[in-house]
């Protein structure tokens, strides 16, 4: 037996078959026409540019929008004029295009991982993607082919690249296994978006297995059973059945409310990044948007999404989700989401640094700019506002305040707007735990993202795998900042959500009850099994089992109790 990462459910029963990187070899060799070699080198990135589009749309076709988006990435990486600069300045220097493509991308590969911090360092994936298909441009070699994989194939690979995703029929991979990659990667969501049983990060994977040879991906424990013999077939293919038999059940919930065993309603919503995700959103019978990211719509061009785009985006969203809640955060950029045309100076803990709510009161015009989108949306439905990494009390004035200017500004040119639109407070850090109390005095709604409330509460980074240990919210502290954040909420009478990934946990859910959350805000694919774990719950029984859990001194006997109870 292999172990690894369970990044995907289900379980996978087939034959292995290892994709094996290919060799992109090639003497470096100083070149006489410069001019030749630029033209070689801009063919290359056009070809590049064209292939990676049809790529996207067979992603777009298979997993979905946000997952054509990673694709659509890659071309605006290739395509950004610093990158492509100093590529072309090798050339004129006399270096081959392969060689100058090579150092280029090495530059921002070694930058990117060496941050620690594992959403960018999956910008050094995107990168060596991009440097590896140039090159096979380059050198005339045809990349590698998944699309020919026989039913019934498990993928063994070093690392699923996004290219890669794009060859995969779904109806014949039935499970993937890479050496690297962790639940966040890109390999983890295009296997979940994909819905194939995925383990990564199985040291060796390559060297364990060959081709042709049986095993079985069990993506819930993370584990690879090699040379599986009859009867653990049986007992895998009879879990298989079950685990896809509960998701047509599933589908009995489709349409239905959100409620606990005992009655109490919740309101189920979803996350988005694009207004295409809202259409995802209710093709999953989400009653609502807890999270719509907007830096998306920021990243992948040249310049600042104007006014008129953004309230055409935010309007989409609101129009496709037909009058159900649509919660919209301001921008957030910084930490891990650079964005190269607004020329963010690099800092030494970017995390703790100038990001989010504090560049957006730095850079007023351009924060106005959105609001005012935001506000002329909600015209067109039950559209929020929501401001991210919140620390102090003067931050959400603030950000109110800017509210009130836009505001202002709409009526005299008598533009509609929603003149109640809520304002509400990510609770993603300490500070905004510690003074629950003071921020739900002056906003609408709180919704808490655990993935950020983990990381800064435990001082861990969940991509530094030396403290990755501490990075779990079902550490006491991080539990006890939940519901904190919940109690001062429900204490002000305002409605409490959660937009982390710990909202869709189903052994957070019954602790959530209990603590008093009202809304779950979760992915696509999550939201009728987060109905189906609330509907299984009391709220006696969740209060019985939270107050055991609070009585934990640590995370290990926390998980072992909710172990033998979820």
């Amino acid at each position: 037996m292999l172990k690894g990462i369970g990044a995907s459910d289900g379980y996978g029963i087939g034959r292995v078959m290892v994709v094996v990187e290919q060799k992109l070899e090639y003497t470096p060799k100083e070149i006489a026409d410069v001019d030749a070699e630029l033209e070689r080198f801009h063919n290359a990135v056009e070809k590049f540019c064209e292939h990676t589009l049809e790529q996207a749309d067979a992603i777009r076709k298979s997993a979905g929008e946000k997952e054509a988006l990673i694709m659509e990435g890659h071309i605006a990486i290739v395509r950004d004029p610093f990158m492509n600069g100093e590529i072309e300045n090798l050339i004129k220097a006399h270096q081959c295009a392969e060689a100058a493509v090579e150092q280029i991308c090495k530059m921002f590969i070694d930058m990117f991982s060496a941050t620690g911090d594992e959403l960018t360092m999956q910008r050094a994936t995107d990168v060596k993607d991009i440097r590896d298909g140039l090159i096979s441009i380059l050198l005339g070699i045809q990349e590698i082919k998944i699309s020919d994989a026989p039913a019934g194939t498990v993928i063994v690979t070093k690392e699923l690249t996004p290219s890669m995703t794009a060859g995969i029929n779904k109806e014949n991979i039935v499970g993937i296994i890479t050496e690297t990659g962790s639940q966040t990667s890109h390999s983890a969501i295009l296997a979940r978006a994909l819905e194939i049983p995925a383990v990564l990060s199985v040291p060796g994977a390559l060297s364990s297995l060959s081709s042709e040879e049986q095993v079985i991906v069990d993506g819930f424990k993370g584990e690879v059973i090699t040379a599986p013999d009859a009867a653990v077939i049986e007992d895998y293919t009879a879990k298989r059945e079950a685990f896809l038999r509960e998701k047509r059940e599933l589908e009995n919930l489709r349409g239905k409310p959100t409620v606990s065993a005992s009655g109490e309603e919740y309101e189920l919503f979803c996350n988005i990044g694009t207004p295409k995700d809202a259409t995802k959103a209710m093709a999953a019978d989400g009653e609502g948007v807890g999270l719509f990211r907007t830096e998306f719509l920021f990243m992948d061009r040249n310049a600042l999404p104007t006014e008129d785009e953004q309230f055409e985006a935010y309007k989409q969203a609101s129009l496709i989700m037909k009058g159900k809640p649509v919660i919209i955060r301001t921008l957030d950029i910084g930490g891990d989401k650079d964005i190269p045309y607004l020329g963010l100076a690099k800092e030494e803990n970017p995390f703790m640094g100038f990001r989010a709510i504090r560049y957006c009161l730095k850079n007023r015009d351009m924060f106005k700019s959105q609001i005012k989108a935001i506000l002329r949306a909600s015209a067109f439905g039950d559209i929020r506002i929501m401001f991210p990494l919140i620390t102090a009390v003067e931050e959400l004035r603030a950000g109110k305040e800017l509210v009130e200017e836009a505001k202002a500004d709409l009526r005299a040119s008598d533009i509609k707007f929603d003149e109640n639109i809520k304002v509400g407070v990510m609770t993603e850090t300490a500070a905004s735990g510690v003074i629950a109390d003071l921020l739900a005095d002056e906003a609408d709604f709180f919704s808490i993202g655990t993935n950020d409330l983990t990381g800064y509460t435990m001082a861990a980074d969940r991509g530094n795998g030396d403290v990755s240990y501490l990075y779990s919210p079902l550490q006491p502290s991080v539990l006890r900042m939940i519901r904190r954040i919940i109690n001062c909420a429900t204490e002000k009478g305002i409605p409490v959500g959660m937009c982390g990934e710990a909202a869709a946990n189903p052994k957070m859910i019954p602790l959530l009850i209990s603590f008093g959350l009202t809304e779950f805000s979760v992915s696509a694919p999550s939201v009728l099994k987060v109905r189906s774990a609330i509907s299984k719950w009391t709220k006696a029984e969740a209060d019985k089992i939270a107050e055991k859990v609070m009585s934990f001194k640590t995370e290990s006997e926390v998980t072992a109790y909710l172990d033998t109870v979820v």
